[in-house]
């Protein structure tokens, strides 16, 4: 059970749409002084609330502009056979995502990659890592929303509407 109050979801939210705010800032932002508001972001940060805090790397930019969701059916769903798929699909650097899904797909990871011969490269590592039933991928062809921010508005203790 969270124990967060209205300022612990203010801080999150400001953070969250700007996490190089300094203390200063960020106490301003959410009606605190420095120091108050600096516990409650350690606290934050201790409890597990705040994972960490980094800068959104723009992927066409930097040469990553294909977007691949690749669905994954096996018929191994032992936990030793999991966790040995789980640590090889984890150290591939395309994974963004790895979710392991309930219906007609065991797997579901979002990938990024440089182009089509980017993505077979990654295909042929995938295949080799584990005895998988079947893989289906599905190209993006056009991102129409990304967010990384929480909709901690929807909660009824969140934020102030």
């Amino acid at each position: 059970m969270n124990h967060l109050d209205r300022f612990d979801y203010a801080i999150l939210a400001a953070l969250q749409a700007d996490g190089t705010l300094s203390i200063a800032e960020l106490a301003e932002r959410v009606g605190l002084s420095s120091t108050p508001c600096w516990k409650r972001l350690k606290r934050l940060e201790e409890d597990g609330y705040i994972e960490s805090r980094v800068a959104i790397v723009n992927r066409r930019k930097v040469g990553l502009p294909v977007t691949v969701f690749v669905s994954v059916r096996t018929s191994q769903h032992d936990e030793k056979w999991l966790a040995r798929f789980a640590a090889a699909v984890t150290a591939l650097p395309e994974v963004l995502e790895f979710h392991r899904m309930s219906g007609d797909v065991d797997y579901l990871l979002k990938v990024v990659t440089t182009d089509i011969e980017g993505y077979d490269r990654f295909y042929k590592k995938l295949i080799k890592v584990a005895h998988l039933t079947g893989v289906s991928s599905a190209f993006s062809m056009e991102q129409i929303k990304s967010s990384s921010a929480l909709p901690l508005e929807l909660l009824s203790h969140g934020l102030p509407t």
